[in-house]
């Protein structure tokens, strides 16, 4: 938990895989911003793989634009919440109120923005095929101090894996398992001051 919080600190979704040749081209920068833009609501389980080799599981929730929530297990247990523009990671062994930054702050500004565009000038750092995979190399244009991510998609596209890399070298992975797209979230589901009452840990 702490080495997620670390590699979104200041400086989706599914695993469904794709046998594709290895020989396949990698998908246009065009072609993915459309898929991504694409995307509304998304829910999905996932495994993260921590830089020490650590896994946790869990659900995730994205309401596009702007809204995340990962769930890493029960009601009172770890949580990272993402809305209004703001990271919220509620810690399980504290009884103080979540810890903040902005959103903007992260590399997952990158995908979580109303309009996704990987042709921006300078976002895209590197772009390419692996393994049938297209892989994508994206960060702030303004501020690539706050890390890169790198975004895994299979042939269809379908976005199997993300990797946040940190400014100190870190790197987190989480790739997702049984996506489904659609229906209804309730905006309270991100809210991130109506969650820290809830537990017992205002914010002033």
């Amino acid at each position: 938990m702490k080495r997620f919080l670390t590699a979104l600190a200041p400086a989706a979704l599914i695993a469904l895989s794709s046998v594709a040749p290895a020989t396949a081209e990698k998908l246009s920068l065009s072609t993915l911003s459309t898929y991504l833009n694409s995307l509304g609501t998304v829910r999905a389980d996932f495994v993260q793989t921590n830089d020490d080799g650590s896994k946790s599981s869990g659900e995730v929730t994205i309401k596009r634009p702007g809204r995340m929530r990962l769930d890493y297990g029960g009601d009172k247990d770890a949580l990272v919440l993402v809305s209004g523009g703001q990271v919220a990671v509620f810690d399980p062994g504290s009884n103080e109120p979540p810890q903040r930054f902005p959103l903007s702050q992260t590399p997952l500004s990158v995908i979580l923005k109303r309009n996704v565009d990987l042709n921006a000038a300078k976002m895209v750092v590197s772009h390419r095929e692996q393994n049938g995979d297209t892989i994508v190399r994206a960060q702030d244009p303004d501020h690539p101090d706050y890390g890169y991510i790198d975004l895994i998609f299979s042939a269809t596209p379908v976005l199997k894996a993300w990797v946040i890399h940190d400014q100190g070298g870190g790197s987190t992975t989480v790739q997702l398992t049984k996506m489904s797209l659609g229906g209804s979230v309730a905006d309270r589901t991100f809210n991130i001051r109506a969650e820290a009452n809830r537990r017992g840990t205002p914010i002033d």
